[in-house]
């Protein structure tokens, strides 16, 4: 079967766009295979910033023949006396099929005459040129560029199109260009034009040979030229950057590194600052010794096969010197204003619209604060209330510094560094300088999935206080997330004040937490401008149910159906939350378990049943009403409820629920007993009522680690 070849050749594309939309193009055309018929068995992608290239191997030449029943007119209209009418003529006709092989068939209706019919398959060709130029203008850009049509939009302006089966060329258009058989080698290095003799293996070879590489074989190369530019210097290595890595792979063809060096006295400025200007602003590898001390020396990547003369290595240097100039001005420039002095310059410099300055922002998350500090030390957790006051007024003020204001990625973390070396108060200990000074730092913390918590208590109910009062203040706005928009990032903040929460088991449930955050924009400005007929307590559980899923799921691996069983039970307390699914998850491929979780679905089936037909059930079970003949009514309300349900109780209290989850087991054998003994649907209304009371008894008190209806259990109802 044949090879297939898709590439689109283009003006450079963002390199924080390419890999996204090369997944995207990639299952656009996969999907066109499988819907076609075409086969496929391999699809690949071959990305760079001049192109997206999407490969196929084990393509068809032609979709197979299809065989279709067609059902025409009843028997009795079909034929009379035994001949066919004209309708069945039409039938026939329509079938392109001679009348007398039309076949009888039995349907729910009655007996129909039926036709089978085969179809040519449409070609590959035919179908990819039809197909693609639609899928290709429908990949996701988070900016697009319009061209001559409305519907054909692409990130930059394309400049070729190669779309191969074998050796033959599938002829699309998109964007005014022609599919044809010539794409594009490296800029500088190849002498442009490249035929392309088929898809497959020839079309890799073929760019290599003008000096383009493929995702992968770019970032080996770009990792061995920095491991071999690095060994130049004794006992060096270079800083693993997993994000700089996936940027400049992205940024070249051809890639090759170049070892540069800085003046030492630049190392006198803090190493955030100097580690951000080379990654963040010239996308520079930065360069430490055996004990992860910076260096003086830093590794960029080109697009090129090397630097022979020293020309861009010296340019790099020239331009690092600079950048670095200029940090070391506003390091200097903004000790002239200490922190405590710019706290009120924050009433300037607007956090959002209609919910005020930073100013504003500071006194609610100070007050939110200090109550979260209460709910805290009235838990019994050890937490600084004086750390954290202090921290919070302090928090934003960076944001009025010139280092901030040029490199806007160091907020926060300016902050902290400044109050390091600051007089915060006459007479303050530098070990509660220190604190203050870290808690600032990690006001921001977790920024992303592989980020870090806040190191500290105190760290951490600052970033939680200062997440919870944005996302509070944007749902009274109704301005919470929907679909994929998240224009506030309230989601990523949400992620970090569950993840905070779990790791430092903070005592603060999600709730409470809101209800004060709330509460703090109570008498100001900010709430005159709040939306009318937002629900705000219902939106938020909604929301926070959601990102406690994501966190049990996608970060701690627990099974979807642990997590809905866990969460159906409560997801208030996201400590308490996580104790559970860790509990379940051990106990769920258990026999017992799993015949629990089967009859605590057959328990939610009666009940729902029940609800159904309007039956009324009380809330507890009368004693006397049970069955004295057999006695496994009685055995599941004194042995099961009344006696394991007690210390079952106890155990949760205590939140020792593997012990609790362990001691449920022995419920089997008595609730086995009494699905075989009792019926509980039974005629007498009084009876029934009585039994459904005991069954929603049982289910309710044993639902308080997870609802274990929701466990899937293999084979069984």
């Amino acid at each position: 079967m044949p090879d297939f070849l898709l590439e689109i050749g283009t003006e450079e594309i963002p390199a924080r766009m390419i890999d996204a939309a090369s997944d995207d193009l990639r299952q656009r055309v996969k999907d066109i295979v499988s819907r076609e018929r075409l086969g496929g068995v391999e699809f690949g992608s071959f990305s760079t910033p001049r192109r997206l290239t999407v490969t196929a191997t084990g393509v068809a030449q032609e979709q197979p023949f299809k065989k279709d029943q067609l059902t025409g007119p009843s028997l009795s209209i079909a034929y009379k006396d035994g001949l066919p009418t004209p309708a069945a003529h039409a039938f026939a006709k329509k079938a392109g099929l001679d009348v007398s092989q039309l076949e009888k068939i039995t349907t729910p209706k009655g007996e129909y005459t039926a036709a089978w019919v085969e179809t040519r398959g449409r070609t590959a060709i035919e179908i990819l040129a039809e197909s693609l130029p639609r899928e290709i203008a429908s990949v996701y850009w988070p900016k697009n560029m319009y061209w001559r049509k409305p519907s054909e939009r692409f990130v930059r302006p394309v400049r070729w199109v190669v779309a191969m089966l074998d050796d033959e060329v599938v002829p699309l258009e998109f964007d005014g260009v022609l599919a044809g058989k010539e794409s594009r080698g490296h800029r500088i290095l190849s002498g442009g034009k490249v035929a392309i003799p088929r898809a497959g293996a020839a079309y890799v070879e073929a760019l290599r040979s003008a000096k383009v590489l493929g995702r992968q074989e770019r970032e080996q190369q770009i990792r061995k030229a920095l491991d071999a530019a690095a060994r130049a210097i004794p006992g060096a290595r270079w800083r693993e950057d997993k994000s700089l890595l996936e940027t400049v792979v992205n940024l070249t063809e051809w890639p090759s590194v170049v070892l540069g060096s800085f003046d030492r006295e630049y190392l006198q400025l803090p190493e955030e600052v100097l580690v951000t200007v080379m990654r963040d602003h010239q996308k520079y590898f930065a360069m430490e010794d055996a004990k992860g001390k910076l260096l003086p020396n830093f590794l960029t990547v080109l697009n090129t096969d090397g630097d022979p003369q020293g020309l861009i290595r010296h340019g790099n240097e020239r331009v690092l010197r600079a950048r670095f100039n200029d940090a070391r001005f506003f390091w200097q420039t903004d000790q002239k204003h200490p922190l405590r002095e710019r706290v009120l310059w924050l009433k300037s410099v607007t956090f959002q619209k209609d919910l005020g300055s930073y100013f504003d922002k500071t006194m609610r998350v100070q007050r939110l604060c200090s109550w979260t500090c209460e709910l805290i030390r009235d838990a019994g957790m050890q937490v600084r209330p004086g750390v954290v006051h202090k921290a919070v007024c302090l928090a934003k003020a960076d944001l009025t510094t010139e280092l901030v204001k040029e490199f806007t990625e160091l907020q926060g973390i300016v902050g902290g560094l400044y109050a390091r070396v600051q007089d915060l108060d006459h007479g303050m200990p530098d070990e509660t300088r220190q604190a203050i000074a870290q808690t600032i730092y990690d006001q921001y913390k977790p920024q992303s999935a592989e980020d870090s918590v806040p190191r500290k208590v105190e760290g951490a109910v600052l970033s939680i206080a200062d997440k919870a009062d944005t996302i509070a203040g944007m749902f009274a706005l109704g301005l919470q997330p929907t679909g994929s928009k998240d224009p506030f990032a309230l989601r990523r903040q949400a992620n970090g004040i569950v993840r905070t929460i779990a790791e430092h088991k903070l005592p603060v449930g999600i709730a409470r937490l809101f209800e004060l955050a709330r509460e703090t924009y109570k008498g100001g400005e900010a709430e005159k401008k709040f939306a009318g007929g937002v629900d705000f307590k219902s939106s938020l559980h909604v929301f926070f149910r959601e990102r406690l899923e994501f966190y049990l799921r996608d970060q701690l691996g627990y099974k979807y159906d642990v997590v809905n069983a866990v969460l159906a039970a409560g997801a208030d307390d996201v400590v308490d939350a996580v104790a559970r699914a860790e509990a379940v998850s051990k106990v769920r491929g258990s026999q017992d378990f799993e015949s629990i979780s089967v009859a605590f679905k057959r328990i939610k089936n009666i009940l729902k049943q029940a609800e159904d037909k309007g039956i009324s059930i009380p809330e507890r079970p009368t004693e006397h009403l049970m069955d004295k003949v057999h006695s496994a009514e009685t055995d599941l309300w004194l042995s099961g409820v009344v006696n394991i349900g007690a210390e079952y109780k106890v155990w949760c209290e205590d939140r020792d629920y593997d012990r609790a989850l362990s001691h449920v087991a022995s419920l089997r054998p008595i609730l086995d007993r009494f699905f075989d003994d009792v019926m509980v649907m039974v005629d007498d209304p009084t009876i029934r009522a009585n039994r459904l009371a005991l069954l929603k008894k049982l289910y309710e008190d044993f639902s308080t680690i997870a609802d274990f209806s929701e466990i899937v259990t293999e084979g069984k109802p």
